[in-house]
């Protein structure tokens, strides 16, 4: 079981250091927002890991607010993404709200 344990601990060491590599040179800004979800990822298995060495469940509110933010930050990231044309209307929009009120 330790060996079990040791090596999921390095296999999230492996991935985290990838995903940094992918956030620190990815060639888009996409690539980074992603690679920053990842991490989000690999912090909730990081702390259940940790969880289960320790025997406890006091990483159980952990859990669920990097869950929560991890959730909140992919869903805005794909309301970003598919309404590129939608976000752009809406500032055009209040651009010509704010000209006709200094008319």
């Amino acid at each position: 079981m330790t060996y079990l344990l040791a090596g999921a601990a390095v296999m999230l060491g492996a991935a985290v250091i990838l995903t940094l590599w992918r956030l620190v040179a990815g060639p888009s800004p996409l690539d980074r927002i992603i690679a920053s979800d990842v991490i989000v990822a690999i912090a909730i298995a990081a702390v259940a890991l940790y969880s289960v060495i320790a025997g406890n469940s006091t990483g159980l509110p952990i859990l669920l607010g990097l869950s929560l933010v991890g959730f909140t930050g992919a869903v805005g990231v794909a309301r970003l993404i598919s309404s590129s044309e939608g976000v752009r209307k809406l500032f055009d929009r209040r651009q010509a709200m704010k000209d006709d009120d200094e008319r």
